[in-house]
C-alpha cells in the first residue's frame, strides 16, 4: 500500500469538544490536512517538545526516549495504519540494531513520541482519501475538526436510541468511548448523563 508522508501543521483547542485538542497533520506534498482529536495530556506532551521546552522532570513520553536510547533502540517511523469508525490506530516502527519490530501505541502517544525522536510520521493513501481535508494553504486550523465526518455514538446508537438507553449502560458507554479516545462520541454519551442529571 502506498504510504504518504505526514508533518505536524499545527495543534488547537477543540470546538467541538470539551477538553480537548485538534491536531492536524499535512501531507508533506500536498495540501490535504488529517484532524485527529487527542486529549489534554497528549497534546500537551507534543506542544512542550514542539516548542522545545523543558519541563523540570521527565514526562512519560521523555522517560520512553530515555529507556530506549538507554538500550540502544531507535524509532524508524510512526505509521498511522488504519481508521475503524472515527479512531485511528498507529504503531511504532523500532529497531535495535539487528531487528525491526512493529509496536501498537495509540495515535497521540505515537506522535508524542515521534516528534522526541525526529522520526517521519506515515499513513497510507486510503486514510487520507477518507479522512483528509482539502484546504487552502492559509486556512485556519481552529474549528477544522468540525469538517470531519461526524460519526455515530458507538457503531450504532441514534440519538433517539442515545435517549433510551439506560443510565448504567450510557456509563460503560461513556467509559469504552473515552478508553478508544472517541472524545466526540462520550461528549455526546457525556451530555446526554448531564441531561438526565438535571431533570
Amino acid at each position: 500500500m502506498k504510504k504518504v508522508r505526514l508533518e505536524i501543521v499545527g495543534l488547537s483547542y477543540s470546538q467541538t469538544q470539551s477538553g480537548a485538542y485538534a491536531l492536524v497533520l499535512g501531507e508533506s506534498s500536498g495540501s490535504r490536512r488529517l484532524p485527529i482529536i487527542i486529549g489534554g495530556f497528549e497534546a500537551q506532551a507534543i506542544a512542550i517538545e514542539l516548542e522545545k521546552m523543558s519541563p523540570s522532570r521527565p514526562l512519560t513520553h521523555d522517560l520512553f526516549k530515555s529507556f530506549a536510547q538507554t538500550f540502544e533502540i531507535t524509532i524508524n517511523e510512526v505509521l498511522i495504519y488504519n481508521l475503524v469508525e472515527g479512531i485511528f490506530y498507529a504503531k511504532l516502527i523500532c529497531s535495535d540494531g539487528t531487528r525491526e519490530v512493529e509496536i501498537d501505541a495509540r495515535t497521540s502517544d505515537a506522535i508524542a513520541i515521534a516528534v522526541r525522536f525526529g522520526c517521519p510520521i506515515y499513513t497510507y493513501e486510503f486514510i487520507l482519501s477518507s479522512a483528509g481535508i482539502l484546504l487552502e494553504e492559509n486556512a485556519p486550523i481552529e474549528g477544522m475538526e468540525e469538517k470531519v465526518e461526524k460519526k455515530p455514538v458507538t457503531g450504532s446508537l441514534s440519538e433517539s436510541e442515545l435517549s433510551t438507553t439506560s443510565t448504567d449502560e450510557l456509563k460503560d458507554l461513556l467509559k469504552k468511548a473515552i478508553d478508544d479516545e472517541a472524545y466526540e462520541r462520550a461528549s455526546r454519551i457525556r451530555d446526554e448523563l448531564a441531561r438526565r442529571k438535571s431533570n
